[in-house]
């Protein structure tokens, strides 16, 4: 896929409200202007980037230009995730950043073998979340240069 037909925002797929709380909180105080939509869980995330189920109206549903993932996850787990976008030819130059309470090294060895952009630890505080927040925003600026304008996200 052409990331011209990307759309503008982030998608987060996480499974813990509380930490998509501060996280936006995070994204907010780094000024990151992208809107974020959120998965809740792995499964999720796959049926919207595959437009299935209730995600099947491409056009309110669009493909982000960003997706922060996290690893440890009900249904389907953050590298599984990983592993479905990097073998489909319309997403697998997507970029993914993990941002996990994972410190095994095994998964992050396999995230990047998976060609992650960066995988990152959860930390215990705000202010180094922010820092990590500025990293992401970072990688969007690079890689959501092109994409389309968000569209305004569907009531659900």
């Amino acid at each position: 896929m052409n990331p011209a037909r990307r759309t503008a925002f982030i998608l987060v797929v996480d499974d813990d409200p509380n930490d998509v709380f501060l996280l936006r909180r995070a994204f907010k105080r780094a000024e990151i202007k992208l809107p974020m939509r959120v998965a809740r869980d792995g499964q999720e995330a796959i049926d919207y980037l595959s437009a299935t189920g209730r995600f099947q109206d491409r056009h309110q549903n669009p493909i982000p230009c960003l997706v922060v993932l996290d690893v440890k996850m009900p249904r389907k787990t953050g590298l599984e995730v990983l592993e479905w976008i990097r073998g489909r030819e319309d997403l697998k130059d997507l970029p993914v950043v993990m941002m996990t309470s994972s410190e095994e090294t095994g998964d992050k060895k396999t995230a990047h073998l998976h060609g992650v952009e960066a995988y990152r630890v959860k930390p215990a505080s705000l202010e180094e979340l922010i820092r990590i927040a500025q990293e992401i925003r970072a990688e969007a600026e690079d890689h959501c240069r092109e994409a389309s304008p968000p569209v305004e996200e569907p009531k659900r």
